[in-house]
């Protein structure tokens, strides 16, 4: 099925989705390969808390919010393959058209200003400092859109973001490619970030020159970060700087750290989990608030996924700029991050920009003949 040359076929990863057989593929930010994941045999844990994870080994699937719906979901593969590329000889069809920022930028809608006057009067009034108003939209599934497809163009295109596909009877199909840490590491060197604030790219380089609005929020995450309030062995701070999301950028700070005991590290996302970059703060006020007057689930987006192994490396990202790859549609998902000096026109055209990224690959990605 899959050859010892360490090169695998689109339509292999594409067949397991149709014949529903659980697997991850990822590829972490920089690298040149992408690993495999699959698991024939056994059920798929559900878990509802996160502190059962401590001492689990496998690829992690966590929700915005547990619930009997969405479950947290640990694949335990029983076949892990590491591979290079992807067969470059396989037969495509063209299909590489592609929007202007323009075309892409529409007035917001009744429903966002809504949600967005709402969370604005809770910042206005001094209840949080910060709270992150997302959305989602519905793009039709064009007949011969090839998943696997556009996560091999999301790995050619977001060289500096973890990209992943993914698949279980539970969550479903999702797509992503996200730029920010929750946690990595292994041994005594860990790692996570605080991820605020948002730019396009100017020329495709990183900005250097950030307004007010952009620091404070940066500043706001970072100051008053979950980091800060855990008691570790040591900590080391990264001052803030540029970094890579796609065709934006963002503001990010590094905290990296050494822990006592990798094996509890579900107790420590519990901490970590949401992040300030998809919650708010004070953190749980935020999440309850979200909850209550966003007006829809948003599922796994904002959760986290990734690789957890508490004897050798973990690489989990929060599970921005994603999509839920269903029969006929495809449910993309962005947010942005509110404070009382926000501006609604401002914040929506923030959301269509990281719209963006899971729309290019769409309007981009070859399809399979």
């Amino acid at each position: 099925m899959i050859g010892e040359d360490k090169r695998c076929k689109l339509t292999t990863i594409d067949e397991l989705i149709l014949q529903q057989q659980p697997f991850a593929v990822y590829r972490t930010p920089g690298s040149e390969k992408f690993r495999l994941l699959r698991q024939e045999h056994g059920s798929i844990r559900q878990l509802k808390d996160l502190k059962e994870l401590n001492g689990e080994r496998g690829f992690v699937i966590a929700p915005f919010r547990v619930s009997e719906q969405h479950p947290i979901v640990l694949l335990q593969p029983d076949e892990d393959i590491d591979f290079c590329t992807f067969d470059a000889d396989e037969p495509l069809e063209a299909g590489t058209q592609s929007l202007s920022d323009e075309q892409m930028e529409t007035l917001s809608t009744e429903g966002y200003g809504v949600c967005f006057r709402t969370f604005l009067e809770a910042l206005q009034n001094k209840t949080f400092e910060k709270l992150v108003l997302s959305r989602s939209i519905t793009e039709e599934r064009m007949e011969g859109f090839s998943p696997a497809a556009a996560f091999r163009a999301a790995c050619s295109r977001y060289v500096h973001s973890y990209v992943y596909l993914c698949y279980t009877p539970q969550t479903g199909v999702w797509l992503g490619s996200t730029p920010e840490i929750i946690l990595s590491g292994r041994q005594g060197e860990w790692n996570t970030v605080a991820l605020a604030g948002t730019q396009s790219l100017q020329n495709g380089e990183l900005p250097q020159v950030w307004d007010e609005k952009n620091r404070e929020e940066q500043a706001y995450v970072t100051a008053i970060s979950v980091v800060n309030s855990i008691r570790w062995v040591s900590k080391r701070t990264k001052s803030p700087y540029p970094a890579y999301a796609g065709a934006l950028s963002h503001l990010k700070t590094d905290f990296r750290f050494s822990l006592s005991d990798p094996d509890n590290l579900g107790d420590l996302l519990e901490v970590l989990h949401p992040t300030p970059a998809v919650c708010g703060l004070p953190k749980e006020e935020a999440y309850r608030f979200i909850l209550d007057h966003e007006g829809y689930d948003r599922k796994y987006y904002s959760g986290f996924i990734g690789w957890l192994d508490p004897d050798g490396q973990t690489d989990l990202y929060v599970n921005l700029r994603c999509m839920n790859v269903e029969a006929d549609r495809l449910v993309l998902y962005a947010g942005g991050g509110l404070l009382a000096s926000s501006e609604v026109n401002d914040e929506w055209v923030e959301t269509e920009k990281k719209l963006q990224t899971m729309k290019r690959l769409i309007l981009s990605t070859p399809t399979l003949s």
